[in-house]
């Protein structure tokens, strides 16, 4: 006989692609999990894994099972949190991903009243500034921040988030002042690498202006451009939420070029196909007030 608990294990470790990651995201033992499986594997008849030293891989039976398998789990889950809602309590495990300087900046503080107002939430949240496959990774939702571009994905816009051409005093004075986009050109930028290119994005009356500036720095982190910035190496843009309070107090220096730089948003997005939890869109919901229309990261002065 089928157990859900079994059939849940299997959709883990397929979408963990090994034993002791989907151990880690169920708060299980590896040896419990591996016995979930073999019962699973018996009560079935055939086998679903493939299981070597350096690997794990879905057998042909297993990649036919899945497919409903996992409905099955997305089921009994939703069928849980319906029962929970009823009672009006919101529980069980969130797994969301969010970018590492946002994560420790806003979106944790923003976070934990709502995890004490809902302690029966279990939520992990991965902070990681890498662009995770939020189905395959096994998330419940992501949160970024710039655009969604897969398109299996479900964007809820949380925030807007304006973005600032910014450098530090002891840079604009060595270097000089841009005024325009074509005084960029001949600056040292600090750039977002996650972004794939090294260039800025403006609004203009046409569409989008591209600028590339000289490469003083390219790095895959929020934290570190905004001090290199800081450091003098070169103008960073920057959003606001990570910015706005070195603009503040002097130590970055807003840059005013005739265009805005083009507009970005926070967004939580979910996997096309999937009905998101009660406890998912609570949470989408509170982390809207949380942030403010406008957001209140956007109030530099």
């Amino acid at each position: 006989m089928l157990k859900i608990d079994g059939i849940v294990t299997f959709v883990a470790v397929a979408e963990a692609g090994s034993i002791s990651e989907a151990a880690r995201r169920l708060r299980l033992s590896k040896s419990v999990v591996s016995e979930r499986l073999s019962e699973m594997e018996k009560a079935l008849g055939a086998t679903l894994l493939h299981r070597t030293t350096r690997k794990l891989t879905l057998t042909e039976d297993g990649s036919a099972f899945l497919k409903r398998a996992t409905r099955i789990a997305q089921e009994v889950r939703e069928a849980a949190a319906d029962l929970a809602e009823r009672r009006g309590t919101l529980m069980g495990p969130l797994r969301i991903a969010a970018p590492v300087t946002f994560g420790r900046l806003h979106l944790g503080p923003a976070l934990y009243p709502f995890l004490a107002e809902h302690p029966e939430i279990e939520l992990t949240l991965d902070l990681d500034d890498r662009r995770v496959d939020a189905a395959s990774d096994g998330y419940d939702a992501i949160i970024r921040h710039g655009l969604i571009a897969d398109s299996r994905l479900v964007a809820w816009k949380l925030a807007r988030s304006r973005r600032l051409l910014v450098a530090s005093p002891d840079y604009l004075s060595r270097h000089g002042k841009p005024a325009s986009l074509s005084d960029l050109e001949g600056h040292r930028g600090i750039f977002y690498t996650n972004r794939g290119v090294a260039d800025w994005r403006f609004e203009g009356p046409d569409g989008a202006m591209v600028i590339r500036a000289k490469l003083a720095l390219g790095v895959n982190n929020g934290d570190v451009l905004h001090d290199a910035a800081i450091a003098g190496l070169g103008i960073a843009l920057l959003p606001a939420f990570i910015a706005g309070p070195s603009v503040r107090d002097g130590r970055l220096v807003e840059i005013d070029v005739g265009y805005r730089p083009e507009p970005e948003f926070i967004f939580m997005a979910h996997p096309e196909g999937r009905n998101p939890s009660v406890k998912l869109r609570a949470m989408a919901d509170h982390l809207k007030k949380a942030f403010g229309d406008p957001p209140y990261w956007e109030r530099i002065k």
